[in-house]
């Protein structure tokens, strides 16, 4: 493993914990409706934990309101039951065709809350960034060790692993920053 490629898995991995950040701050509720606040709820069906988008079509008929469409009609109980069970915290409305649920305003402590929890993600997030960045700098001290790479190399590219780390925060704080905006502002 050259340190060119130690970087370049270092990014991938890093790229990765900034698409789960992503993930993790899609599934939380704002004031406006989003297909990904219900469409990875698993669902008991046929007796396989099936996720939502795979059993219905998804859409946003309005800004506060999400329209579920079993394809199978026999699944709306399912659907309607695994949402209740979700921690979306929202009672859904059946008609027998299409499965409703109205986001309610939130509340300003809700709003403090769901910040606080952002916050705790993003958090985890700069976290998995710095051991990503142990491991790497630990990778580069055993080549060096090995004589794979100079002292001098070893210097340059832990500035490198260094940089891409402050790049990589800077994503978590900026996606952050986005996701508190959404949530306090809705």
């Amino acid at each position: 493993r050259m340190p060119k490629n130690e970087l370049k898995t270092l990014r991938e991995r890093m790229e990765k914990v900034i698409e789960h950040l992503k993930g993790e701050f899609l599934a939380i509720r704002t004031g406006r409706a989003h297909p990904g606040l219900v469409s990875d709820i698993k669902v008991d069906y046929y007796g396989a934990p099936t996720p939502i988008k795979q059993i219905a079509t998804i859409s946003i008929p309005e800004g506060r309101q999400i329209a579920i469409t079993p394809f199978d009609k026999a699944s709306m109980k399912l659907v309607e039951k695994a949402i209740l069970a979700s921690s979306l915290g929202v009672t859904p409305q059946n008609d027998g065709e299409v499965i409703r649920v109205n986001l309610p305003e939130l509340t300003r402590e809700r709003r403090v809350e769901l910040t606080k929890l952002v916050g705790k993600y993003a958090e985890e997030g700069r976290i998995a960034l710095r051991n990503l960045r142990r491991d790497s700098n630990e990778a580069l001290k055993k080549m060096e060790k090995n004589s794979d790479i100079s002292e001098d190399d070893l210097k340059k590219f832990t500035k490198d692993v260094q940089d891409i780390t402050d790049e990589f925060i800077k994503k978590v704080d900026e996606t952050l920053k986005t996701k508190e905006k959404e949530i306090m502002e809705e």
